[in-house]
């Protein structure tokens, strides 16, 4: 196989997982520049080891190099302790619009819709780690277990354990905040 070939094949199959990957990458770093550089970490690494990757779904393949690529940074640039900030999700950064549209909703219900959502992007983020991986990846990229356990490398069951967890976090937070 030509270089080009290698790179054609890599631009087919594992390009179109970009959004993918910066979104796990959003989530786990706390903003969108530390995002990036993960990404452009985990892709040059992708392509670096294109050639081992032996089938399957490649989608699970990249985003397990995401979060390696991920604990690598963190490693390297946070200390030995992974420090996770909580910050709301820019929505400005994402530059494809959507395909549809909501229906218009007055001003208090837009501006109630866009608390919660920061409220709810601050809560997942201040979930542990391992919580909120498995969270964004079932939730937000719509993964099976089986795909997340192959991601996060641990066993199916304990993915789901996570889940339950994370959810049940979230859950109890949630509440605590309508309360206060």
């Amino acid at each position: 196989m030509t270089a080009t070939d290698r790179q054609r094949r890599f631009e087919l199959l594992v390009l179109p997982h970009l959004d993918a990957a910066y979104n796990l990458a959003r989530w786990l770093a706390g903003n969108p520049a530390d995002a990036e550089d993960v990404v452009q970490t985990a892709y040059l690494r992708a392509f670096r080891y294109f050639e081992t990757w032996r089938g399957g779904d490649v989608r699970v393949w990249l985003l397990a190099i995401v979060r390696n690529s991920f604990t690598d940074w963190a490693r390297e640039n946070r200390s030995a302790r992974l420090v996770f900030r909580a910050e709301p999700i820019d929505a400005d950064h994402d530059p494809t619009p959507p395909l549809w549209t909501e229906p218009t909703r007055d001003p208090e219900a837009q501006v109630l819709g866009e608390l919660d959502g920061q409220s709810l992007a601050t809560l997942v983020q201040g979930l542990a780690p391992e919580y909120r991986e498995v969270l964004i990846l079932r939730e937000m990229e719509d993964m099976s277990y089986k795909q997340i356990a192959a991601v996060v490398g641990v066993p199916i069951g304990t993915v789901m354990s996570r889940l339950a967890r994370a959810r049940a976090l979230l859950r109890r937070a949630w509440l605590a905040m309508e309360v206060a």
